[in-house]
């Protein structure tokens, strides 16, 4: 079963996925935000299509215990994101992407740094 995270902004929710093996985030899409229902609607789809057990949401708390009760078998973790769009920024610039383009997955992107973040504390440490 893979991980998956949000980044959730007013706007757009960035949306990222581990591999099977849980080591690995890897951005999956941006949901432009239009309805609460679609917006839902559209993450129950991913979650079903990437067999999730596990939701890792950054903040806000409504929206966690939301996924909580929309989604009962799977588990929904509280991540502290700060910074994370700050992180994914970085990583963008470095890989020389435009302001356009970076504005298009900043998000996505913020999602793979919070799941990475979560995947690497739960990894065993020698």
């Amino acid at each position: 079963m893979r991980k998956m995270s949000l980044d959730v902004g007013t706007r757009t929710i960035g949306i990222a996925v581990s591999d099977l093996l849980g080591m690995i985030a890897n951005g999956v899409e941006t949901i432009h935000r239009t309805t609460e229902e679609r917006d839902y609607a559209r993450i129950a789809e991913l979650i079903a299509e990437h067999e999730v057990d596990t939701l890792v949401v950054g903040y806000p708390k409504n929206m966690a215990e939301k996924l909580r009760t929309m989604f009962p078998k799977v588990q929904v973790v509280l991540w502290d994101e700060r910074l994370s769009t700050v992180a994914a920024e970085k990583v963008l610039v470095d890989a020389d992407l435009r302001r356009k383009k970076r504005k298009k997955v900043i998000d996505m992107m913020a999602a793979v740094v919070i799941l990475q973040n979560y995947l690497d504390s739960k990894s065993f440490k020698i």
